[in-house]
């Protein structure tokens, strides 16, 4: 008798462009780097790149193709993240998809009374919390801009409430390089030293050029110092459609394309192999309002767009989901957020953030975040494909079965109706009368009680006393230049 292998599990995907079009794009980035060029305003950032082959004309840096492959063949195809603990928990690979929240909201909603108000630093920690708890949260952004700690150490007051909240890895803001030298040594005394930090990294800057193709100096700086050490960057610009990108998708896409790959190429003069996530948002300027729609299904195809550029590349990719323009969680949110988690993971986009925004990225609230959790763990059922094979062909149960009885009582049931069948944790199934006895609680209403029940009953390891002391130091050090 012939041996069977295995059958391969198929999981599905989406591309968006043709090989065709990735290298229409590809060659027209190189087009907009030597023949446009960028303007460079940081001055270290000017010295390296003209060091290396690139030469200044009209103002601009302008990039020979050299240096492009170059930096694409030195950056690494891979990112083990760890957590705080050290755990490798989010290797950044293609075909892998990670979904976390998003960063510096203006407002949150009081998950206690529903009021749309100023985001505060516990709020960061809470909201760090609650993602610790939510198991298809995979990383931690800190989903608001506290109003109540001095401005110039807002960023400061994000990383310490992501990382006294949670141990799963972070990505995390600054507003400059100077924030990024304290965050590192926070860092670095959480992780026991910076080779520790290096060999296991659980946090990420995300730092932006200005689209269209300007560089400032205190966003490349970020890029740069995160280089010198050898810790993971992404610098995904925003050409958002009809902003500061072209109105057409593919312009928008080329644009940032290029951009982005200017801090890539700087990252690797700096350091070759230093872990750089590739990727760009493409949001789209809605001509009638003049929000940037986090909701608009313009931005989920131009994901799928640059993350197909991105498996040309061989690199991790940025990615957006989750997110609803609506300023409610409700109808609208819910069909927003699963139309972008279902792009991120059809696209297999790699690290997916902006979980839980509402109101076209202004406010943050945890009743979204419990919702994406379910969608996020229902769509992953989705994409993992049917499993053929012995046990799910179940030949020995359709063999034994009379016709007309069914399966209930059958032993392939009961051996597999534990994973067999994807089951909900928020989503109600219950029957008409025994919904309105647990009180007609809707999604939003569930979401809530499970937000508070997690932030009354989760609890995360605390951080070393070593690092809570540097935490202190820098505190004081910079009241003391206040």
């Amino acid at each position: 008798m012939t041996q069977q292998l295995p059958v391969q599990t198929l999981q599905p995907m989406i591309r968006v462009l043709s090989d065709e079009q990735i290298r229409e794009i590809h060659y027209a980035t190189l087009d907009i780097l030597a023949q446009t060029g960028v303007e460079m305003q940081d001055p270290q950032g000017r010295e390296l790149l003209l060091e290396a082959g690139a030469w200044e004309s009209g103002g601009r840096i302008k990039l020979p193709e050299r240096l492009i492959t170059d930096a694409i063949a030195s950056a690494p195809s891979r990112i083990p993240m760890c957590d705080r603990l050290g755990n490798v928990t989010m290797p950044l690979e293609l075909g892998k998809v990670f979904f976390g929240p998003g960063s510096d909201t203006t407002f949150t909603l009081d998950v206690e009374t529903g009021e749309r108000r100023r985001t505060t630093a516990q709020d960061v920690e809470d909201i760090a919390r609650l993602c610790d708890a939510l198991d298809n949260i995979d990383f931690i952004m800190s989903m608001g801009n506290p109003s109540d700690v001095p401005p110039d150490d807002l960023y400061i007051h994000e990383f310490i409430g992501m990382i006294r909240g949670s141990v799963k890895p972070n990505v995390y803001t600054a507003k400059n390089r100077a924030d990024v030298e304290d965050i590192y040594r926070i860092a670095a005394a959480v992780a026991g030293g910076e080779q520790a930090l290096r060999e296991k990294p659980f946090m990420l800057v995300y730092a932006e050029p200005i689209s269209p193709l300007l560089f400032p100096e205190e966003s490349l700086q970020k890029i740069i110092f995160c280089a010198e050490k050898g810790v993971p960057a992404c610098y995904p610009p925003s050409p958002n459609m009809g902003g500061g990108g072209p109105i057409t998708l593919a312009g928008a896409v080329t644009l940032g394309n290029a951009e982005c790959l200017v801090g890539l190429i700087t990252s690797q003069l700096i350091r070759p192999g230093t872990p750089f996530l590739y990727g760009m948002n493409t949001a789209a300027l809605d001509m009638k309002t003049a929000i940037v729609s986090y909701g608009s299904p313009d931005w989920s195809l131009g994901m799928g767009a640059w993350t197909d550029l991105a498996r040309f590349y061989n690199l991790p990719s940025w990615g957006v989901g989750g997110a609803t323009d609506s300023k409610t969680v409700d109808a609208q949110a819910g069909v927003e957020a699963t139309f972008s988690i279902m792009s991120a993971f059809l696209t297999r986009c790699t690290l997916v953030h902006d979980v839980g925004y509402i109101e076209y990225g202004s406010t943050s609230s945890m009743e979204m975040l419990v919702v994406a959790d379910e969608i996020i763990r229902m769509t992953r059922f989705m994409v993992g494909g049917v499993a053929v094979n012995e046990t799910t062909l179940a030949l020995d149960a359709i063999g034994r079965v009379r016709p007309g009885a069914g399966f209930l009582a059958d032993d392939h049931t009961l051996d597999n109706w534990k994973w067999a069948q994807w089951r909900p944790e928020l989503i109600d199934r219950n029957r008409y009368d025994r919904w309105v006895k647990l009180g007609r609680k809707d999604m939003f209403t569930r979401a809530n009680e499970r937000a508070r029940e997690i932030l009354k009953e989760h609890e995360v390891p605390p951080l070393p006393e070593e690092a809570e002391a540097v935490i202190a130091e820098v505190l004081a050090e910079r009241a003391a230049r206040r």
